[in-house]
Protein backbone atom coordinates (compact mmCIF):
# COMPACT_ATOMS: atom_id res chain seq x y z
CA UNK A 1 0.00 0.00 0.00
CA UNK A 2 1.41 2.65 -1.45
CA UNK A 3 1.29 6.18 -3.22
CA UNK A 4 2.85 4.40 -6.42
CA UNK A 5 0.71 5.41 -9.39
CA UNK A 6 -2.20 3.85 -9.94
CA UNK A 7 -5.78 3.80 -12.76
CA UNK A 8 -7.28 7.33 -10.87
CA UNK A 9 -5.10 10.40 -10.76
CA UNK A 10 -4.82 10.98 -7.58
CA UNK A 11 -6.05 14.01 -4.84
CA UNK A 12 -3.63 15.29 -3.00
CA UNK A 13 -5.32 18.51 -1.53
CA UNK A 14 -7.48 17.82 0.93
CA UNK A 15 -6.61 19.14 4.08
CA UNK A 16 -8.96 19.45 7.19
CA UNK A 17 -11.78 21.39 6.21
CA UNK A 18 -12.44 18.69 3.39
CA UNK A 19 -12.36 15.82 5.94
CA UNK A 20 -14.69 17.93 8.16
CA UNK A 21 -17.05 18.27 5.19
CA UNK A 22 -16.67 14.55 4.39
CA UNK A 23 -16.86 13.31 7.80
CA UNK A 24 -19.34 13.51 10.99
CA UNK A 25 -16.35 12.82 13.49
CA UNK A 26 -15.59 16.00 15.80
CA UNK A 27 -13.11 16.27 18.77
CA UNK A 28 -12.22 14.39 20.74
CA UNK A 29 -13.18 11.35 18.16
CA UNK A 30 -11.79 13.05 14.81
CA UNK A 31 -8.68 10.86 14.22
CA UNK A 32 -7.75 11.88 10.60
CA UNK A 33 -6.22 15.55 10.04
CA UNK A 34 -5.05 15.65 6.63
CA UNK A 35 -5.47 13.15 3.50
CA UNK A 36 -1.61 13.10 1.69
CA UNK A 37 -3.57 11.25 -1.53
CA UNK A 38 -6.76 9.76 -2.01
CA UNK A 39 -7.36 7.33 -5.64
CA UNK A 40 -10.48 7.07 -6.05
CA UNK A 41 -11.84 3.83 -5.93
CA UNK A 42 -8.92 2.19 -4.94
CA UNK A 43 -6.87 3.22 -1.84
CA UNK A 44 -5.99 5.96 0.60
CA UNK A 45 -3.06 7.57 2.01
CA UNK A 46 -4.19 9.70 5.59
CA UNK A 47 -2.39 11.17 8.63
CA UNK A 48 -3.42 11.63 12.29
CA UNK A 49 -0.70 13.99 14.39
CA UNK A 50 -0.80 12.22 17.35
CA UNK A 51 -0.41 14.91 20.73
CA UNK A 52 0.21 14.91 24.14
CA UNK A 53 -3.21 16.45 23.97
CA UNK A 54 -4.97 13.82 23.21
CA UNK A 55 -7.74 12.71 26.02
CA UNK A 56 -7.23 8.93 25.96
CA UNK A 57 -3.31 9.68 27.22
CA UNK A 58 -4.51 10.83 30.61
CA UNK A 59 -5.49 6.85 30.95
CA UNK A 60 -4.05 5.16 29.24
CA UNK A 61 -1.25 4.87 30.41
CA UNK A 62 -0.11 8.09 32.55
CA UNK A 63 3.57 8.01 32.71
CA UNK A 64 4.06 6.17 29.70
CA UNK A 65 1.23 7.26 27.25
CA UNK A 66 0.38 4.84 23.98
CA UNK A 67 -2.21 5.36 21.38
CA UNK A 68 -4.65 2.32 21.94
CA UNK A 69 -4.82 -0.11 19.16
CA UNK A 70 -8.61 0.39 18.65
CA UNK A 71 -8.14 3.84 18.10
CA UNK A 72 -5.82 2.93 15.26
CA UNK A 73 -8.22 0.76 13.55
CA UNK A 74 -10.70 3.71 13.99
CA UNK A 75 -8.28 5.95 12.51
CA UNK A 76 -7.94 3.77 9.89
CA UNK A 77 -11.85 3.85 9.22
CA UNK A 78 -12.57 6.68 9.46
CA UNK A 79 -9.80 7.37 6.60
CA UNK A 80 -11.70 4.64 4.85
CA UNK A 81 -14.72 6.52 5.07
CA UNK A 82 -13.57 9.10 3.09
CA UNK A 83 -12.17 7.26 0.41
CA UNK A 84 -15.69 5.90 0.21
CA UNK A 85 -17.43 9.06 0.51
CA UNK A 86 -15.06 10.35 -2.14
CA UNK A 87 -15.28 7.42 -4.76
CA UNK A 88 -19.06 7.18 -4.49
CA UNK A 89 -19.22 11.17 -4.40
CA UNK A 90 -21.49 11.30 -1.05
CA UNK A 91 -20.04 14.59 0.75
CA UNK A 92 -22.51 16.57 1.96
CA UNK A 93 -25.31 13.72 1.61
CA UNK A 94 -25.50 13.31 5.43
CA UNK A 95 -24.92 9.59 4.50
CA UNK A 96 -22.67 7.45 7.05
CA UNK A 97 -20.13 4.58 6.58
CA UNK A 98 -20.64 2.73 9.45
CA UNK A 99 -18.11 0.07 10.70
CA UNK A 100 -20.06 -3.77 10.20
CA UNK A 101 -16.76 -6.26 11.40
CA UNK A 102 -13.14 -5.95 12.33
CA UNK A 103 -10.84 -9.41 11.31
CA UNK A 104 -7.20 -9.85 11.31
CA UNK A 105 -6.15 -7.07 13.70
CA UNK A 106 -2.44 -7.28 14.65
CA UNK A 107 -0.54 -4.36 16.77
CA UNK A 108 3.30 -4.81 16.28
CA UNK A 109 4.32 -1.15 17.46
CA UNK A 110 3.22 1.68 19.89
CA UNK A 111 2.45 4.68 19.15
CA UNK A 112 3.47 7.36 21.43
CA UNK A 113 2.85 11.48 21.71
CA UNK A 114 4.75 13.53 18.91
CA UNK A 115 4.40 10.90 15.92
CA UNK A 116 2.66 11.27 12.43
CA UNK A 117 0.63 8.25 12.22
CA UNK A 118 0.36 7.24 8.69
CA UNK A 119 -3.08 5.71 7.74
CA UNK A 120 -3.38 3.61 4.38
CA UNK A 121 -6.79 1.85 3.55
CA UNK A 122 -7.27 -0.13 0.12
CA UNK A 123 -10.80 -1.43 -1.22
CA UNK A 124 -10.27 -5.17 -1.21
CA UNK A 125 -14.18 -6.04 -2.06
CA UNK A 126 -17.04 -3.97 -3.01
CA UNK A 127 -20.48 -5.09 -2.82
CA UNK A 128 -23.65 -2.48 -3.39
CA UNK A 129 -23.26 -0.88 0.09
CA UNK A 130 -21.05 -3.21 1.75
CA UNK A 131 -17.16 -2.71 1.62
CA UNK A 132 -14.10 -4.34 2.77
CA UNK A 133 -10.63 -2.82 3.59
CA UNK A 134 -7.66 -3.48 4.22
CA UNK A 135 -5.50 -0.79 6.26
CA UNK A 136 -1.99 -0.29 8.15
CA UNK A 137 -0.90 2.29 10.69
CA UNK A 138 2.64 3.36 10.68
CA UNK A 139 4.75 5.42 12.10
CA UNK A 140 8.09 6.45 10.15
CA UNK A 141 7.65 3.22 8.03
CA UNK A 142 7.54 1.49 10.66
CA UNK A 143 4.00 -0.50 11.00
CA UNK A 144 1.90 -0.30 14.43
CA UNK A 145 -1.27 -1.67 13.04
CA UNK A 146 -2.89 -4.51 10.36
CA UNK A 147 -6.27 -4.88 10.02
CA UNK A 148 -8.87 -6.17 7.60
CA UNK A 149 -12.07 -4.42 7.95
CA UNK A 150 -16.37 -4.71 6.45
CA UNK A 151 -18.03 -0.83 6.44
CA UNK A 152 -21.19 0.27 5.25
CA UNK A 153 -23.07 2.99 3.62
CA UNK A 154 -26.47 3.78 5.77
CA UNK A 155 -28.96 6.64 6.44
CA UNK A 156 -28.22 9.21 9.34
CA UNK A 157 -30.41 7.70 12.44
CA UNK A 158 -33.50 10.00 12.17
CA UNK A 159 -34.25 12.04 15.11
Amino acid sequence: MSDAPGVSEPIVDYDIHKVLKALPHRYPLLLVDRVKAIHLGERIHAVKAVSMNEEFFQGHFPGAPIMPGVLQIEALAQAAAILGIETLELAGTGKLVIFMGIENAKFRAQVTPGCLLDLEVEFVQKRSRVYKFKGKASVEGKTSCDVEFTAMIADPPKN
